[in-house]
């Protein structure tokens, strides 16, 4: 089972169909105010764009070389949706890490077959400041884990790529923001009020 490649303009336009891409002034999980939400954990009721999406992630990881991972990790909850379909095509054992110890039976963050050495690709759905990627990448070490890469499928732009990178983890996204955007107001899915807002807010950085 393969997924066919997926192109930027594809992924937009498969994002916006199914309103995975909103645009107004939204609250963050964090308190922080946007001029756009992006919900991939709507995407996999929607089989055709959840294939797009698939054959997106499966392309970014197969750009890094197969041969310089041996397992992927989900980030819980919104990563898992992605890492399990692509483990299952690439043919990769898959662990995923929880949010929060369980507190009961062995415990522990990492779920699935961990073990010393083994060289972990981290999937999530977004980049935006990095914290979610970070503590997945501090869970799998102290497993035992290497990790010196991660995916995404979009990027926000505020500041994720460096602080992995502090951690000595190279950020891999199959689009940013401002290229999602760009395609959909070139497409004229956006209009320029709101192309524009997305852009201050990306170039201000971080609220």
């Amino acid at each position: 089972m393969s997924e066919p490649p997926t192109s930027k303009a594809v992924l937009a336009r498969s994002l916006f169909e199914i309103g995975a891409v909103r645009f107004g002034k939204f609250t963050l999980a964090s308190g922080r105010t946007s001029s756009y939400y992006i919900n991939l954990r709507m995407v996999p009721s929607y089989p055709e764009a959840y294939s797009a999406v698939i054959g997106a992630y499966q392309g970014l990881a197969r750009s890094l070389g197969e041969s310089e991972f041996e397992a992927l990790a989900g980030v819980a909850t919104a990563g898992i949706a992605f890492s399990s379909p692509l483990a299952f095509v690439m043919r990769k054992p898959m662990l995923y890490v929880r949010s929060q110890e369980k507190g009961h039976g062995l415990g522990g963050l990492v779920e699935g077959a961990a073990r010393p050495g083994l060289r972990a690709l981290v999937v999530d759905d977004l980049a935006t400041t990095g914290g979610s990627m970070l503590l997945a990448v501090k869970a799998l070490r102290e497993a035992g884990c290497k990790v010196g890469d991660a995916l995404v499928l979009v990027d926000r732009l505020e500041g994720g790529k460096d602080s992995l990178l502090r951690e000595g983890v190279r950020l891999h996204s199959f689009v940013d923001v401002k290229e999602l955007v760009e395609i959909m107001r070139r497409s004229k899915k956006v209009t320029k009020r709101e192309y524009d807002a997305v852009l201050r807010q990306v170039e201000g950085g971080p609220e």
